[in-house]
């Protein structure tokens, strides 16, 4: 007690903070963190150690001879990564029923317990990059770099975003009112539809399987994924890393399932009635296929289609080896199999000759190969195509070109690697002097190839952007701000980036496009609010007044002259658009 008095009014002070912050530190200790990380283990697919050897395919196909099973293999080298047996119709019930069951709970629970779950997987797949991308490049044929870009980083931000701003975009939200309602109080609010699901294409067969799921979750719903059945190797242990996170979480793991089926099956999921919304990425001929069998069950359907992207490159840019390397990235990214990919560079006329020369060389010295088996020593540019199947009709594409005169600068055709004869490889191919008519200007590739269009001026180059039945991404560069936003403004495309490729899929900006590109979005905002029932709520603003019908106007009707006279006066009253209407709306009535 004496050192106590011996203090001053400022040390007291000071005294009593330090303890009420000890003491309420404390008390914080106790008190269980709803949003603590747990640490969970996901055993390491042997395929996944440095000694496998897999055995070489002799026709690498995803088809058993006599057998319904789907034959999993690599297609940078056509080794075998095992046999999967596809889900039946009793498979996909089964799993939809679990999914059921345990939505019901898991719409109970809070954001910060939806946030915990989330927060565990970022921490497993940050400690765990190599071995995920490792996977996604043993089942699609991608380097890492490219399995890190596409694969790791955009699930990473998906997450980081939904993580920090998801409850924000999913809190009920007020909304205005007007004078002949003003006692009332209006909000909407998102809440979940229940079991959702999600067809999605093996390009990215890591993001495009645990996106949705991330959405799904967060929104309180359960979610079936079906992924193509080119990547169901890869899929299979995906889903058994966000299933443990759920366990390890104390939910269950039912609340994602993941199925593999061959086309005949799917149908049956889409159309399925106790699925509530669809999401779906592929190509336009199966998406009209899914929207039909969805059309079954009036589920509603987000649509992504791919896209013939351009990117545009007006005479000012500054630095011409910097855009080089964004459109070497842009095109060549995962062999070109990228819905978001650049397929046109269409350039203004001083810019044309200049990038032709920059680039050249470039393409003609990239590398192709198996990412997993090439020594550090040797790097590798450009990993494999899924499949060869449409080779064949790329190369027509390109042949008809240039007898249409656009001009072959580098590869043109199918590569035959060396140290991968089983492999699937295209040469990373540039094609100039490409026409707006030229049918490979307006088909998507999906392919490694750069085609160049020339422009007579940005009027020229907007029209070409234009002329395709796509509008998912587009991508503009250059210095002058006016000539920029005219291209932002006038470009038919989904999402835009200036100065940069796909930079709004970094950011979670809605990702979805228009025209023969799909309908819909995913991502950001609109994407957790489009897997939610849209309720709209009003209430009473002020519990001792709510809503009374007049007299004159309760059934049965007494007078319908005075009766009409009054539903005008309430309307005159609430919208007239001077205040000499809303007096005689008054009058009206209250009968003068």
């Amino acid at each position: 007690m004496e050192y106590f008095a011996q203090l001053n009014e400022s040390q007291t002070i000071a005294l009593l903070v330090t303890i009420s912050i000890a003491l309420f530190g404390c008390f914080y200790l106790l008190i269980p963190d709803l949003e603590a990380i747990v640490d969970f283990n996901v055993p390491i697919p042997e395929q996944c150690q440095p000694e496998w050897k897999g055995q070489e395919l002799d026709e690498p196909s995803l088809k058993v001879p006599s057998s319904s099973a789907i034959q999993c293999y690599c297609p940078a080298n056509g080794r075998s990564l095992g046999l999967i047996n596809p889900t039946t119709a009793g498979g996909i019930d089964r799993a939809i029923v679990k999914a059921k069951e345990a939505q019901v709970e898991w719409a109970k629970t809070g954001f910060s317990q939806r946030r915990r779950v989330l927060k565990t997987l970022l921490k497993f797949i940050l400690d765990n990059q190599d071995t995920i991308a490792r996977v996604a490049c043993l089942d699609s044929g991608k380097t890492m770099v490219d399995a890190c870009f596409g694969e790791i980083l955009v699930t990473i931000e998906k997450l980081k975003w939904t993580i920090d701003h998801g409850e924000k975009a999913l809190k009920p939200e007020r909304r205005p009112t007007n004078l002949l309602m003003c006692y009332k109080v209006n909000e909407v609010r998102w809440e979940p539809l229940g079991v959702v699901a999600a067809c999605v294409s093996w390009n990215y067969p890591f993001h495009n399987l645990i996106g949705p799921c991330i959405s799904a979750l967060f929104t309180g719903n359960a979610i079936i994924v079906k992924g193509s059945e080119a990547t169901a190797w890869s899929s299979n242990y995906y889903t058994t890393i966000i299933r443990n996170a759920l366990t390890a979480c104390g939910h269950s793991p039912s609340l994602v399932s993941s199925v593999t089926c061959w086309p005949a099956t799917a149908s049956y999921l889409t159309s399925h009635p106790l699925i509530s919304h669809l999401t779906f990425i592929g190509s336009r001929p199966v998406a009209h296929a899914v929207c039909a069998s969805a059309a079954k069950s009036l589920t509603p359907v987000c649509v992504e289609l791919g896209g013939k992207d351009p990117a545009i490159l007006l005479d000012d840019v500054a630095n011409l080896p910097r855009v080089a390397n964004i459109l070497l990235r842009g095109v060549f990214q995962s062999a070109g199999q990228n819905c978001i990919g650049i397929e046109r560079i269409i350039c203004l006329p001083t810019i044309y000759p200049r990038l032709i020369t920059h680039i050249t060389p470039l393409i003609r010295s990239l590398r192709q190969g198996s990412a997993l088996d090439s020594p550090a020593a040797k790097p590798i540019d450009i990993g494999a195509s899924i499949s060869p199947a449409n080779f064949p009709h790329i190369e027509s594409l390109i042949s008809e070109a240039v007898a249409q005169g656009a001009r072959l600068l580098a590869g043109g055709k199918q590569h035959h690697h060396p140290d991968h004869p089983k492999g699937h490889y295209f040469a990373p191919t540039l094609l100039v002097d490409v026409k707006k008519e030229m049918r490979i200007a307006q088909t998507e590739l999906f392919a490694p190839v750069f085609l160049v269009l020339p422009a007579d001026n940005l009027t020229h180059a907007i029209d070409i952007a234009n002329s395709t039945s796509y509008a998912l991404g587009a991508s503009v560069f250059g210095s002058d701000p006016a000539a920029l936003d005219r291209v932002v403004d006038e470009v038919h495309a989904g999402m835009v980036a200036v100065n940069d490729f796909a930079a709004f899929y970094a950011v979670q900006l809605p990702f979805g496009g228009v025209k023969g590109s799909g309908y819909g979005r995913f991502a950001g905002e609109e994407g957790l609010r489009g897997l939610c029932n849209i309720k709209a709520v009003c209430r009473d603003r002020f519990g001792w007044v709510g809503t009374s019908i007049p007299g004159p106007l309760c059934y049965p009707i007494g007078s319908a002259g005075r009766a009409w006279e009054m539903c005008r006066g309430v309307v005159e009253v609430g919208y007239g658009e001077s205040l000499g209407r809303r007096w005689g709306g008054l009058r009206r009535l209250i009968g003068l």
